[in-house]
């Protein structure tokens, strides 16, 4: 593999799987009349990291991939501010909250490792 080893891509999708999981599982607490905002947004934020992510890794041109991986990058940053914003509203405990923040900065940190050889690289 040009990128990544098999073993590194396959332990940051199963940290971004689990993610999205905790996210879907700690917003089934958030208020009801939040449905359509905050608890819209988050999950939908934190399902796009891996999808987008999975669809980067199939592509072949290194252009292409980067954008999609950037974009993962960004829904990341999306859900970690939605994560935080919804710890001040008091939508989730600090225990929720902690183990959220963590695995979002593994996940920020695996990716960001994953999109610097990709930034200064030509086709």
């Amino acid at each position: 593999m040009t990128i990544k080893s098999a073993s590194f891509i396959e332990q940051l999708k199963i940290k971004m799987d689990n993610y999205v999981h905790l996210v879907y599982k700690i917003s089934k607490e958030f208020p009801l009349d939040e449905r359509y905002n905050t608890t819209s947004q988050f999950k939908r934020a934190s399902l796009s990291i891996i999808l987008n992510f999975i669809e980067g890794f199939a592509r072949k041109k290194l252009a292409v991939k980067r954008n999609f991986w950037e974009i993962s990058y960004g829904s990341l940053q999306e859900s970690k501010y939605l994560l935080s914003f919804s710890f001040k509203e008091n939508f989730l405990s600090e225990n929720d909250y902690q183990k959220a923040t963590k695995l979002a900065d593994e996940i920020g940190a695996m990716l960001w490792r994953s999109l610097v050889p990709l930034r200064n690289r030509d086709e």
